[in-house]
């Protein structure tokens, strides 16, 4: 009996591949012309939705120019107590705590946000792609399709993610984010955002520097030292590249 997850999985996957095409590209032209002109691409996740934000840079094969948002307080290094999942799910619905961690960060009307968050309801997500929209970013979301479309605004201001996004890509996950159904219980099993996001974000990336080498842009990519075709100091100069990037943008390392 083969094992179900896979299949589950795989529909997923040809989904996304069948019906975000489009939406992927478009983002990854909104991403370029940020990255280009020698602004950023700001990324933002709370929960299970800060592991796209850990893939794309630094990673090997990943590209200077996308920058992760990352709250120790917004993503769990425990199961229960002092940064666990309880809390911070309890955290990522308050009103009001996205503007207070975002405004250490200079937003640029140039640079661009991505914001992930499958349920795209709690404030967390919601008030990042807002707090963007009012500094004049171009947002990007990656959902759950089918949340936006069934679920109610949890928010005071009326608003789901998807309602903010000049590109939202449907993560293609039903709304319960697992995929496989065990007999005797209501609950399904198997989590598909995860490896949805992954598939989404490594797609528009590999995208971005494509449109970017042929914008003439040099790219400075994160190798794995098994490349033995490059020199063994390109991370290093990667890293110096990012943080170069990284103040001229006037933001705090």
């Amino acid at each position: 009996m083969p094992i179900e997850y896979f299949e589950k999985a795989d529909e997923v996957l040809k989904k996304i591949s069948s019906t975000q095409e489009d939406n992927i590209k478009k983002a990854a032209e909104i991403m370029a012309e940020s990255i280009s002109k020698g602004n950023l691409v700001h990324l933002f996740g709370s929960g299970h939705s800060v592991i796209p934000t850990l893939d794309i840079f630094p990673r090997y094969g990943g590209i200077v120019g996308f920058h992760p948002l990352m709250d120790p307080r917004l993503m769990w290094n425990n199961v229960i107590g002092a940064g666990g999942a309880r809390e911070l799910l309890w955290i990522e619905r308050q009103e009001g705590y996205i503007k207070n961690f975002l405004q250490s960060y200079d937003l640029k009307p140039a640079d661009t946000m991505v914001v992930y968050s499958h349920g795209g309801l709690n404030a967390a997500p919601v008030e990042a792609a807002m707090y963007a929209k009012e500094r004049g970013l171009k947002v990007v979301a990656i959902t759950s399709g089918e949340n936006y479309k069934k679920a109610k605004a949890t928010h005071s201001s009326g608003k789901k993610l998807g309602d903010l996004a000049d590109v939202l890509i449907d993560n293609c996950v039903p709304l319960e984010d697992a995929l496989v159904k065990v007999d005797g219980y209501h609950q399904k099993v198997g989590a598909g955002s995860t490896l949805s996001v992954i598939y989404i974000t490594q797609a528009f990336a590999s995208e971005t520097a494509k449109i970017l080498q042929k914008k003439g842009r040099k790219l400075s990519i994160f190798v794995s030292p098994n490349v033995v075709e490059v020199p063994p100091e390109n991370n290093d100069d990667v890293y110096h590249d990012y943080t170069e990037l990284i103040k001229k943008n006037n933001i705090t390392i």
